[in-house]
């Protein structure tokens, strides 16, 4: 499929951004926020955790192990 002139500059353009669109989101509190509520959700649906402490836990280690970063 070809790529239109339009769509390859947008493309470009985007591309000399993406590192620093990614620093941007890492660094935002709200991103992590997000990512602590969801792992939270994630837990408790598929985790037989009674604690409701532990489930915390769990949710802080399982954001821990994943980073935002731009895909090459």
């Amino acid at each position: 499929m070809a790529i239109n002139k339009y769509d390859e500059a947008v493309r470009q353009i985007a591309n000399g951004f993406i590192e620093r669109f990614a620093e941007d989101v890492a660094s935002d509190e709200r991103v992590h926020e997000l990512m602590m509520e969801l792992a939270s959700e994630f837990v408790e649906r598929e985790m037989p955790i009674v604690s409701e402490d532990s489930q915390i836990d769990v949710a802080a280690e399982l954001i821990m192990g994943i980073t935002v970063t731009s895909v090459s």
